[in-house]
């Protein structure tokens, strides 16, 4: 790359903690003599994204017994390009064990993110749960295998917000921080792919990047055995996924 490995990292620590790429363009307007433009900067956002979730994806977990799932709605509904996040997390660590962004809230991509979690997690859950959204009993026994919920192996809980049995609270505080960072958006302005490469990125921040409150510590230092040394983490989990990928 023309352009030097701090310069490119803080563009994406600035963009994931809330500044726009055209906010960052003016910071660095002000303070390297070479500028880069905006649509640069959109394009390291997408690069080192994918690149460290090829990484992150295939990582074993240590997890607790708990896996949460939800989903919500980004951009708007007249906006083209509004979509569905579809996440899930682990109540003990608090790590995003998988995650994906498409157009649609359907079977398959409800399916995609519980398959990672299965398979990160080496099949270690033995509670589900998710919100009352009726494709979620059937992919989840699907995903999970019908014998072990049949044997009481692994359980669906269903919590349904409209018969006040509350919510699932920790996957909803880390949609309140997923919602932090994407109020400006109405919408993406590229592909469904970069898109879902720009969420990617989110959670490559919020396991590795942002200390949790609750726990002071990043979701990582619980869930796996990777040690980042460095300050600048982003640089590290690129120079670690340039390696293992």
């Amino acid at each position: 790359m023309r352009n030097t490995p701090n310069k490119i990292t803080l563009c994406l620590d600035l963009f994931y903690k809330g500044i726009s790429t055209r906010q960052i363009q003016s910071h660095l307007q002000a303070f390297y003599p070479h500028n880069s433009s905006w649509v640069s900067i959109y394009k390291w956002i997408i690069k080192y994204s994918k690149q460290i979730s090829k990484f992150t994806d295939k990582l074993k977990l240590k997890v607790g017994k708990e896996l949460q799932v939800d989903e919500m709605q980004v951009g708007t509904m007249k906006s083209r390009y509004n979509g569905w996040f579809i996440d899930s997390i682990d109540t003990e660590t608090r790590f995003m064990v998988a995650s994906e962004f498409g157009k649609l809230r359907d079977e398959k991509s409800i399916k995609k993110v519980l398959g990672r979690a299965k398979q990160n997690s080496e099949n270690k859950f033995t509670t589900i749960t998710t919100d009352g959204f009726h494709l979620y009993t059937k992919s989840v026994k699907s995903v999970f295998g019908y014998y072990n919920f049949q044997r009481g192996i692994q359980t669906h809980k269903v919590v349904t917000q409209s018969k006040n049995e509350g919510f699932n609270i920790k996957i909803e505080r880390m949609h309140n921080s997923v919602r932090h960072r994407i109020k400006t958006f109405r919408g993406f302005h590229g592909s469904t792919e970069s898109a879902n490469a720009i969420m990617k990125g989110y959670e490559i921040y919020y396991n590795f990047i942002r200390k949790h409150l609750a726990l002071g510590k990043c979701p990582y230092e619980l869930a796996t055995d990777i040690k980042l040394e460095n300050s600048n983490k982003w640089l590290e989990l690129i120079e670690i996924s340039q390696t293992n990928n």
